[in-house]
């Protein structure tokens, strides 16, 4: 990893995500009944609890309202940090701001898609996943190497816990592990 890139991860105190085509593929699968059905990738879901066994934040801002992402952000035990149904996502991100105080410059944001370069022009480090749109990578100062829905979240939050030196501390927590390096 490249010196500014660890410059940048080791100043990030929040992490906001989109949901659709960053924690999913993109598809979405609608029965006949009209109920629609989300794949999101465990991996993902196993950073979360990384995060969490060190309280480092994690918000999401989903343009489209969807009973299938509060569903998995729920147990995620992320419910509370899921502002869904607003295309227009700077509201939410300076509630979440406010929330989190923190400033522009501790923020990483990961997007893929147009609504997301608003706040990626804002945030310190903006990341974009390996399949977004290519006017969304040029706003990134990192571009995943896994694809939205395949592990892209959990490998932003490596390099983040990486940076900071708490991966090995959150794995312990989380495995009760009395080796792992302090």
């Amino acid at each position: 990893m490249n010196a500014d890139l660890n410059e940048l991860l080791s100043k990030i105190r929040l992490i906001i995500a989109d949901v659709d085509g960053v924690f999913t593929d993109g598809a979405l699968y609608i029965g006949t009944n009209g109920q629609e059905f989300k794949r999101f990738h465990v991996l993902d879901g196993a950073g979360i609890s990384l995060l969490k066994a060190v309280n480092f934040p994690l918000a999401i801002i989903s343009g489209r309202k969807s009973a299938a992402t509060e569903v998995r952000m729920k147990e995620l035990g992320l419910g509370d940090a899921l502002y869904q149904g607003n295309l227009a996502k700077l509201e939410p991100y300076e509630e979440i701001k406010k929330r989190y105080a923190v400033a522009d410059q501790e923020i990483i944001y990961i997007g893929d898609d147009l609504t997301d370069i608003p706040l990626m022009k804002r945030v310190g480090l903006p990341v974009a996943v390996a399949n977004a749109l290519p006017e969304v990578k040029q706003y990134a100062k990192y571009v995943t190497q896994l694809n939205g829905g395949y592990g892209a979240v959990r490998e932003v939050i490596d390099l983040v816990l990486n940076a900071q030196h708490l991966k090995s501390k959150a794995a312990g927590i989380l495995t009760r592990d009395t080796y792992a390096e302090k």
